[in-house]
């Protein structure tokens, strides 16, 4: 058996005129997170949607556990699990109702459903609901619902499609925890995100897409260094010393004579080639009498990253038709 969940190769499909995927390779390894990114339109959902089954790719190949969509497709849905954009419960049965019928839709015994209906009830801290018709649920409440009835059957590969919008930080964070969870138990992940810092929290490797296309792939780290080297950020604790501490480091000769860059909160960026220059930059702090209340060295973050890929924003609304 190949250490690669998902394979996809050379992936097509169009909607009239619009080309929603244009030849696009996909691969997931086994036990892993894999995040999709990409803006408005750049086919993310189309591509779920064909290793779902759910729809037939004008052209290309894909296997999801070993088996082809197109020639095996009953065998990939008895070993995925789907969460779309929105949430597909029956709103007219309660949550236990819900998950139950999962259950019995996939052959479960009446008792193991319900153990496992109560069991996912419980992770999705839905027990107090349990009872209540989810039409009387909020949003989140149905969302995570949703998350838990594409659980029920233990799939070894789930898809997540932007799984925690409209969930509030919080319960985004213990969504986090529930994918955690499943990898350690084996799954493999293959998450589309609005958010981020999700897939920097979340993913070990990250496919951006743009235009139907794929233009980037690597590890968050990886994908970081796309944008340049690491950044020292600095705030003064003394606001009146913001233009001193602009002169001293852009004159430090260790950053290559680089400006530094002002974010409107009283901090200045610059890039810097390496660690080296941290102790020039300290001792010259100190020789000006320049208190800091931030000193940092970092990476660019993946916003800084999907921006210079896409030339959009991460906070764009996700498509839906594609």
């Amino acid at each position: 058996m190949t250490d690669l969940a998902i394979e996809a190769t050379g992936l097509t499909k169009s909607f009239a005129d619009t080309k929603a995927l244009a030849g696009v390779d996909l691969s997931a390894r086994r036990g892993t997170v894999h995040a999709v990114l990409g803006p408005n339109g750049a086919g993310k959902t189309t591509a779920i949607r064909i290793l779902a089954t759910l729809l037939r790719p004008d052209t290309g190949t894909a296997r999801v556990n070993g088996f082809d969509v197109l020639r095996q497709p009953e065998k990939v849905r008895e070993s995925v699990g789907l969460t779309g954009q929105f949430a597909s419960v029956d709103e007219d049965l309660t949550g236990t109702q819900n998950l139950v019928m999962i259950g019995q839709l996939l052959d479960l015994p009446p008792k193991q459903a319900r153990a496992r209906a109560a069991e996912l009830l419980e992770w999705f801290d839905l027990t107090g609901a349990a009872g209540k018709m989810a039409k009387n649920y909020s949003g989140g409440m149905r969302r995570r619902l949703d998350l838990a009835a594409s659980l029920v059957g233990r799939p070894s590969v789930i898809f997540l499609d932007e799984p925690t919008t409209g969930l509030d930080p919080a319960k985004r964070e213990d969504m986090w925890d529930v994918v955690r969870s499943l990898i350690s138990d084996g799954s493999t992940v293959l998450l589309t995100t609005q958010y981020l810092e999700e897939a920097d929290a979340l993913a070990d490797e990250i496919t951006v897409f743009n235009h139907g296309k794929v233009i980037a792939h690597d590890t968050p780290h990886g994908l970081k260094r796309v944008v340049g080297g690491q950044r020292l950020t600095v705030r003064p604790a003394d606001p009146a010393r913001h233009d001193d501490l602009r002169r001293i480091l852009a004159e430090i000769d260790g950053l290559g004579g680089r400006a530094p860059a002002a974010d409107g909160r009283g901090t200045l960026t610059v890039q810097v080639d390496g660690d080296d220059v941290l102790p020039d930059v300290v001792a010259r702090l100190r020789a000006a009498g320049i208190g800091v209340d931030e000193f940092s060295l970092h990476l660019p973050s993946l916003d800084e990253v999907f921006f210079t890929l896409t030339g959009t924003r991460s906070h764009d609304p996700e498509e839906v038709a594609a």
